[in-house]
This record gives C-alpha cells, sequence and structure tokens, in this order.
C-alpha cells in the first residue's frame, strides 16, 4: 500500500484554496484529520499546517482509488491529485476556511501509515500536559498550537524588519561565555580541552552587547536564547528567547521610543490591532505607592493607599506594631464589594494572604447597620473618621487592609488585589495596557546578603543629579532605568549602562565588589570602558512572555516548540540524563549524584 512521492510536487496547500482555485488541478500532501463514509462516497479532512481540505473519492469516478479510501485511517500521510471543485449550497461549510470547494479525488498516494495517537489532533484535547509533551510532535499539529508557532514566526520577522529598517544590525553573540553570578544560577559547561574550567552558558548578553558599543556598533539587536537554573513557573523556563537591543548616544527616551515603535509595527502587521504610542509612564515610587508592584495591571483600578500616618500612635497593636518595626498599613476599598463576597470567599481571600507570607488580613464590612469587622472595637473614633473619608468608605464596600513590612504589605496586597480583579471580572481581558515603570532605585539594602544590591543589574547608571548620592546616600540615588509591562506582566527591562570605569568601579565597591573581584569577573569590560567606551544603552524584552500575553495563552510553554517541564525536563527526548562516564571522564568531571533507588 504504501508509495513514494515519486516525481508528484505539491501545488498548493490545503488550506489556501478557494473558489479562485475552481476547476483547478492540484495536489495536495498532509494528514488524514478524519475520514467519513456517506452511502459509498468516501469525504476525507486533509490537514497540512495552513487548514483543512475535504477530499471526495467517488467509486463512480475511479473504484480503485475509492478501495485505497477505505483503508485510510487518522493521521496517515497521503499524496492526492484531483480538481477542485464548488460544494453544492447546501454543503458550503462557513466556519472552514477552505469551505466553499472540495476536491475530486483522481489518484492518491499513500506515504505513510500512523499508529493509533494518544489523544485526538483538535482544537481542545483532554490530555495531561507531560503526555503532549512526551508527544509534542503530535501536539504541534493542533491547530492552537500550529497556530502559536506560525505566530511566533511572524513575530520575530516583524521585529527583525523593523530594526533593520530603523538602522539596527543584528550580530550574534556567543554562548559560551563566563561564568558571572550575580542573580540566578549559571549553566555550567565542562571545557575538556581546559580541564577543571567550565563555560557558562549566558543569562544574558549584557557585557557583550555593551562592548560592541565600545566596538562602534552603535545600533545592535539580537533575537537570542538566555539560560537561568531557577526554580520554573508558567512564565519561566530554564531557556528562554529574548529580543535583545542596545544602542550608542542615547537617552532613556531614545529607547523607549524605539521600543514602542517596534511594538506597533509588531502589532499591526501581525494581528491588525493598532496601538497609541506613546505609553504611560510611571514613576517606581508611584506604582508601588499605588499598585503595591513594579509590574501594576492597570486594566482596572482597585488601588492601594498607604495609611500607616493614622496608626503609628494607635491602641490597634497589630497595625502599631507594623509602624513601628519600620512596616506599613496598606489598604483597598472594593467598592460594592461586601454584597459580592461570602464569608467563605473573604476566608479564602485571608488564607491566600496567609500563604503569601501574611499574618492575616483584615477586613471591614460597611453594612446597613455599619461597620461589621473583628478590629472594628479595637480603633478610635478618629481613626474610622480618617479610614472612611482617606478611604471613601460608604454603605455597600469592604475594605482590606494588609500590615507588615513594607515589602510584605506590598506584596501581599498587590496579590490580593489582582486576585479580586480576577475572581470579580474587573479585568477587560481583550484590553492591552502597556505601561512603562520608570526611575527604578540603583541601589537596595538586602538585610539577607547584608549590603547593598543592584535593583536592575551592577551596570545600570545613576541619575545624573543622583551621581554625588551613589557614596553618600546611595538608598536615595534613582537610576536611568525603565520596566515595560503589559497587563500586569513585566515583558522588558532596561537601562541607560555606566560608560565610565570610575563610575563603574564605585557601584561595585557599594554593592561589595571590590577591585580584585571585578577584575576577576569583569575585567575585561572594565578595560574596554578605558578605550573611548560611548554613552550607551538599552533593553531586553521577553519574547516567550510577549507571545504568551499576544496569544492570550496562561503558559509560555504554549508558544514554544519544544519546552521543560516545571522541573526543567524535557519528556519528549528525557533531557537531562546520565551520560557514558567516559564523558565525564575527557571533561575532568565527576558526578557524586547519588541514583535512585528503583
Amino acid at each position: 500500500m504504501l508509495e513514494l512521492m515519486g516525481e508528484w510536487k505539491r501545488s498548493n496547500f490545503c488550506g489556501d484554496l478557494g473558489k479562485k482555485h475552481v476547476d483547478r488541478s492540484v495536489t495536495l500532501m498532509g494528514w488524514v484529520q478524519s475520514r467519513r463514509d456517506h452511502g459509498g462516497v468516501i469525504f476525507v479532512d486533509l490537514r497540512d499546517r495552513e487548514g483543512l481540505c475535504q477530499i471526495v473519492f467517488n467509486p463512480e469516478h475511479d473504484p480503485k482509488i475509492h478501495q485505497t479510501a477505505e483503508q485510510l485511517r487518522d493521521e496517515w500521510v497521503i499524496a492526492v491529485k484531483g480538481t477542485v471543485t464548488p460544494r453544492t449550497e447546501e454543503t458550503v461549510n462557513p466556519n472552514l476556511k477552505t469551505g466553499e470547494i472540495e476536491v475530486m479525488a483522481e489518484q492518491v498516494r499513500v506515504l505513510n501509515t500512523s499508529k493509533v495517537i494518544p489523544f485526538l489532533i483538535e482544537n481542545e484535547v483532554n490530555a495531561d500536559e507531560l503526555l503532549r509533551l512526551k508527544y509534542r510532535y503530535l501536539d504541534l499539529r493542533r491547530p492552537p498550537m500550529r497556530d502559536n508557532m506560525i505566530f511566533r514566526h511572524k513575530v520575530a520577522a516583524a521585529v527583525r524588519s523593523h530594526l533593520n529598517e530603523n538602522g539596527f544590525l543584528e550580530i550574534e553573540t556567543p554562548y559560551f561565555t563566563k561564568s558571572t553570578p550575580e542573580g540566578a544560577r549559571d549553566f555550567l559547561v565542562p571545557s575538556r580541552l581546559n580541564e577543571g574550567q567550565f563555560y557558562a552558558l549566558p543569562q544574558s548578553p549584557q557585557t557583550l552587547k555593551q562592548t560592541l558599543m565600545i566596538s562602534g556598533f552603535d545600533r545592535y539587536y539580537q533575537i537570542v536564547k538566555c539560560f537561568r537554573d531557577e526554580d520554573l513557573r508558567a512564565d519561566r523556563q530554564p531557556e528562554f528567547t529574548q529580543i535583545d537591543m542596545e544602542m550608542s548616544f542615547v537617552s532613556e527616551d531614545d529607547v523607549i521610543s524605539t521600543v514602542e515603535g517596534m511594538i506597533k509595527t509588531v502589532l499591526r502587521e501581525t494581528k491588525g490591532i493598532e496601538v497609541s504610542i506613546p505609553f504611560l509612564r510611571m514613576p517606581y515610587e508611584e506604582a508601588m505607592e499605588r499598585y503595591g508592584t513594579d509590574c501594576p495591571d492597570t486594566r482596572f483600578g482597585l488601588e492601594l493607599k498607604d495609611i500607616s500616618s493614622i496608626f503609628k500612635d494607635s491602641e490597634f497593636k497589630v497595625f502599631r506594631g507594623a509602624i513601628e518595626k519600620g512596616g506599613a498599613v496598606k489598604a483597598l476599598n472594593l467598592k460594592g464589594g461586601a454584597e459580592k463576597l461570602t464569608r467563605k470567599e473573604i476566608d479564602d481571600l485571608t488564607e491566600y494572604a496567609v500563604s503569601l507570607g501574611a499574618k492575616g488580613l483584615a477586613w471591614i464590612r460597611v453594612g446597613e447597620d455599619g461597620w461589621n469587622s473583628p478590629i472594628v472595637k479595637f480603633l478610635s473614633e478618629g481613626e474610622r473618621e480618617f479610614l472612611a473619608e482617606t478611604l471613601s468608605m460608604e454603605k455597600g464596600d469592604i475594605v482590606f487592609f494588609g500590615a507588615d513590612s513594607v515589602d510584605m504589605a506590598n506584596q501581599v496586597m498587590s496579590n490580593v488585589r489582582l486576585s479580586l480583579g480576577q475572581t470579580l471580572s474587573l479585568i477587560d481581558e481583550e484590553k492591552l495596557e502597556f505601561l512603562w515603570v520608570v526611575d527604578f532605585p540603583l541601589l537596595k539594602y538586602s538585610p539577607k546578603d547584608k549590603r547593598y544590591v543592584a535593583v536592575h543589574h551592577p551596570f545600570t547608571a545613576p541619575k545624573d543629579e543622583d551621581m554625588e548620592k551613589i557614596e553618600n546616600s546611595p538608598d536615595d540615588a534613582a537610576s536611568k532605568s525603565y520596566d515595560i509591562v503589559l497587563n500586569g506582566v513585566e515583558i522588558g527591562g532596561g537601562s541607560i549602562r555606566i560608560h565610565r570605569k570610575d563610575i563603574q568601579q564605585k557601584v561595585f565597591d557599594i554593592i561589595g565588589i571590590g577591585e580584585d573581584e571585578a577584575q576577576e569577573k569583569f575585567g575585561f569590560l572594565l578595560e574596554a570602558l578605558e578605550f573611548g567606551a560611548p554613552p550607551h544603552g538599552g533593553i531586553a524584552l521577553g519574547l516567550d512572555r510577549l507571545l504568551m500575553l499576544l496569544s492570550g495563552e496562561e503558559s509560555i510553554r504554549d508558544v514554544i516548540a519544544f519546552p521543560k517541564t516545571q522541573k526543567g525536563s524535557c519528556p519528549l527526548t528525557e533531557a537531562p540524563s546520565e551520560v557514558d562516564p567516559e564523558q565525564l571522564l575527557e571533561a575532568g568531571i565527576t558526578s557524586i549524584a547519588k541514583k535512585p533507588e528503583n
């Protein structure tokens, strides 16, 4: 039964045929989506990457190929020659791109058969994700996954086209580079030729793209793979792709406007959507004050209020205690929420807050008979008046409070806000809300590390007016940095870089990287900065996250052809795996990992 393609050549994709092709002879090749026998006449839906086309096998035309059609099964690979004919009015399928035509089969070749597939090739599939990943080549045949991969290609092509037209050069940087662990853990690669030494897969091309600016390639970009050995979640993978760019002789505004123009082009060319630029900008301090996060979802209100000032001398020990320890009390008023949330839902929200690290979640429900809450009895008359006025509390409202360290109060209340927005359908899911968060602090003291750490990365330049604060009051120094947020998800971050060695060493000193360590980790960059480094800056956008949001998917795994699981494994290839001991010996390393017991 199996035949070879021989001299046959595909003339059209299945999904491209329409009424303009009527009476044309075509050769199609693809997979059998389904086969239906209607009283002797067999209908086969043939599928390729562009869609479906109905093939008709009529025994009156050719009994021999009809016999072949009777044997076809799902996912067999076939080639068909035939003539495009219009469907009758009553058989037109308006839900199918090719629904106005069909192909009358004249010849058929079975190119390959298929085992029974573990799940159906259709839009919605009732299959565990691990099974889908194990048979990823089948999963990618499903229309939603196929469309995601095609969309990914179109977005990347639009990015390249736009940047090429705007004077950027695409330059590749190496995957084997030096380990400089400052953020996430590096993936290490042993060097066989340099025993005992290791390469690191890049977490970012940061230092090398800065070096390219010193080389004079003043507009660089790259759609590049990066690697981080970190715990995974829906929007993280051990290997990910970013749109990386760097420019010389630019300000923050120049980088931001370049990215906005690129995004506008991408959305217009790939989704037919027109977005208005410039996007809204919000200082970091304002974002933290109003939303408790540096990547707020601004598609809905429900903003936070800092009410710490009134409670520093309060009789309510929970609020006062948090403030005395340098913390804060934050609140949000869910207008009309008293009738929207049951007591169980309030308790569930409290449990959620506790799971985030809070000690609890205080609340006040404003009812017909006044304020209803376990904490009301602890509040003075003045505190009640302050809350009513500051939070615009009215009958039917419910107010939630978070009292803890500033970071914890922000983290908990920002997540409570988002949970309420999702639960109560306050978010317009069709909306694309871009936001720039700007003017991040340059440094932040880490109690865990007992030193200052860079908020973005140690190559970020301070604001010109804050240059002296680097040494005198590092907590107050702002940076020339910017993050771009889409619907509450950070999709990119960048900054103007430090282009002078003396300033770079000052920042290194403050974050605990002395001259010897700086020379060991970043010596090549420090030396390069002494050879006429121009002012420069750039940004990196997470392509996977952007695609996830634009595709309406909940996980970046659905926009990556061959992703890893949340444990960093690949069910398809069974990576990672043990290797031959001889390979380890050649690389000069020994594994001390214990083998799992059977």
